[in-house]
């Protein structure tokens, strides 16, 4: 590099400046990651470079050995890493080192919460790339020039890592990128040759980019004395530099698994489980898939960046391509190299080529095999649905042809344990269904303790039948899609009329139609008097302890569904509730015993309360306290 020119000054981003401060302390304790990130940042250069030459191998420059050179000055207190990738022009140089181009950003930082453990945690999950630089250097400075551009188009950027970064023209000769870490005083620990060695080898060893360091060596004359100032300087290369996932297995142990996570996936922690496999025959391909410990701030953006990293015959092609997998696993992280896809390929070509969909088809059966391969660690288990379970509820809607298996992976909150942790599975439910049941009954609220309390529970609780608690978002969604499981149709018991089948024997059957028989002057009355605000009137036998409850018809949407539709400020067509009454209740009695406005009252409190019960709204709540006031103090 030399004569500089066409030098200014510029701000980082307002989030740069706010994940530059938090990082530097919150980081302090894991300080060494940031080998990591730059040797992984500089293994991108360069597969992107090796991509580039595919079209045009003049990127090359004549140079075309990839590599990663590590450097350090102990007099000086430096560490300067270099690569031969693609490098950078001043615009990319801008953007790249100065703004976070990622959607969600800001949503991410108002998250930290200034709590070094937990911000720590944070920022992984973010991903830290160069601005690790500054938690061990008090200044950095780089040194880029974008492959198969002028010498002079050399651009150096550099900063103290606080509120400004300075740019200028430089020219140099060689493509690529050098960064040079001015150390601070307490980390100088890293200008040490053996320091930086084994750093390489325990975070970087499955790179496939040779990472060398230089090695002094002294020749020797014929009696093996060294010869003095016979000193030459060769580079040694440190890392493993094959490719993880092209190695046999059996030759990989569980670090090197784990370490080659932290470079796909940009996490600090490790994941949960993986698996690697390798496919011969009509489809070749090799795939090394991961899960998670812990979500991506940004898991609930469909529209974010997910897939596995794609190559094709060990060449990089790209980041995150989406089209292997289903959306309701973009959690998983991973790599996949395949034979049967040209060099060449873009994502507008990945969505035409009918090969692409037998590999997805094929890494989604895997990925789903290794989630019940997890299941047999119900600890391990427990932990991947407490952070990932929602996104893995979208499956059954969007694949059908694996809605079994995915149904199988589920997890609930029933009524056998009344925890609001959703430990249960489908299976789990089915061997303790009762003699004589052939459904699976479910229950859709707003909470947890509103599904756990609804009157709707009360018969099934009476006869120890065991319900699902279902109170996330999605859920009533999900059950649209999930009507069956183990050849047992799934019930809304909030819906449609109640059938306990083989559960209940024939004198039940008999005496509750001798009931609703008796109470048929009743329910034409009630009906009377609410008139429109209800679709039907009836007795029923669901009720132990409330006077009364409202059911949907059997196919339409539920209350949760249409409050959410109606917050999104979507229009939901209307719908009339069925009124169910308990003739065993005294409320019940005394309403058949009253008369005119007075029984028109009781009868729209019993509607109302039965209302406010399923967590449902009132038109009109001041007529019904006005009413219950009344009826309170007749």
């Amino acid at each position: 590099m030399s004569t500089i020119a066409h030098e200014e000054t510029l701000g980082f981003q307002t989030e740069v400046k706010q994940l530059l401060h938090l990082m530097i302390h919150s980081l302090y304790s894991n300080r060494e990651i940031f080998l990591r990130e730059l040797i992984s940042n500089a293994a991108d250069a360069c597969d992107k470079l090796r991509y580039a030459a595919l079209d045009n191998d003049a990127l090359y420059e004549g140079d075309s050995e990839l590599r990663i050179e590590i450097e350090h000055d102990q007099e000086a207190g430096t560490v300067t890493l270099r690569d031969n990738g693609i490098g950078m022009n001043r615009d990319e140089v801008i953007q790249n080192l100065g703004t976070i181009a990622r959607s969600g950003t800001a949503e991410f930082l108002k998250q930290l919460s200034g709590e070094q453990q937990k911000d720590a945690r944070l920022i992984g999950q973010f991903g830290v790339g160069f601005y690790s630089s500054f938690i061990v250097a008090d200044e950095v400075t780089v040194r880029t020039r974008k492959a198969g551009s002028d010498k002079a188009e050399g651009v150096e950027w550099r900063s103290r890592g606080e509120g400004e970064f300075t740019v200028a023209d430089v020219e140099s000769e060689r493509h690529g990128t050098e960064i040079v870490l001015h150390l601070k005083s307490d980390a100088k620990e890293f200008a040490d040759d053996f320091r930086l060695k084994s750093l390489v080898r325990k975070y970087s060893d499955h790179i496939e980019v040779p990472v060398r360091m230089p090695r002094v060596e002294t020749a020797k004359d014929d009696d093996g004395k060294e010869i003095e100032g016979s000193e030459v300087t060769t580079w040694e290369t440190v890392n493993e530099a094959t490719a993880l996932w092209s190695r046999p297995k059996g030759e990989i142990s569980d670090d090197e698994y784990k370490a080659f996570y932290k470079h796909v996936a940009h996490d600090f922690s490790d994941p949960l489980t993986w698996s690697h496999n390798k496919v011969e025959g009509k489809l070749e391909y090799t795939s090394l898939l991961y899960v998670p410990g812990r979500a991506p701030f940004d898991l609930f953006d469909r529209d974010g960046s997910r897939g596995v990293k794609l190559y094709v015959q060990r060449v990089f092609i790209m980041d995150d391509a989406e089209q292997f997998l289903p959306l309701y696993l973009r959690f998983i992280k991973g790599v996949l190299d395949t034979r049967e896809l040209s060099l060449n390929v873009s994502r507008e070509l990945l969505q035409q080529d009918p090969k692409v969909e037998k590999i997805k088809s094929a890494l989604t059966k895997r990925a789903l095999d290794m989630l019940k391969k997890l299941a047999k660690d119900k600890e391990g288990y427990q932990t991947f649905w407490n952070t990932f379970g929602t996104v893995l509820k979208e499956g059954p809607a969007e694949d059908y042809a694996n809605r079994e298996k995915i149904a199988g992976l589920l997890r609930f909150s029933t009524t056998h344990t009344d925890s609001a942790t959703q430990d249960q599975s489908l299976a789990d439910y089915v061997e303790r269904m009762k003699e004589g049941q052939s459904k699976i009954f479910y229950i859709v609220a707003d909470s947890f303790n509103a599904a756990k309390s609804s009157p709707h529970l009360e018969i099934f609780r009476k006869k120890g039948i065991e319900v699902l608690l279902l109170s996330d978002r999605i859920d009533e969604w999900l059950m649209s899609h999930l009507t069956d499981f183990d050849s047992k149709t799934l019930v809304d018991v909030a819906k449609g009329d109640l059938d306990l089948g083989e559960i209940e024997d024939e004198q039940e059957k008999q005496a509750q139609e001798e009931t609703a028989k008796a109470k048929e002057a009743l329910v034409k009355r009630v009906k009377e008097a609410l008139g429109e605000e209800v679709q039907e009137v009836k007795v029923t036998h669901r009720l132990i302890d409330s006077p009364a409850c409202v059911v949907l018809p059997e196919h339409e949407m539920g209350f949760q569904m249409r409050r959410i539709m109606e917050a999104a400020g979507q229009k939901v067509p209307e719908v009339k509730p069925i009124l169910e009454l308990n003739p065993e209740h005294a409320l019940v009695d005394r309403l058949e015993a009253a008369e005119g406005d007075r029984f028109a009252d009781l009868a729209r409190i019993l509607l109302d309360q039965a209302i406010i019960a399923e967590g449902g709204h009132l038109d009109d709540p001041a007529a019904y306290v006005k009413r219950l006031n009344a009826l309170l103090t007749a």
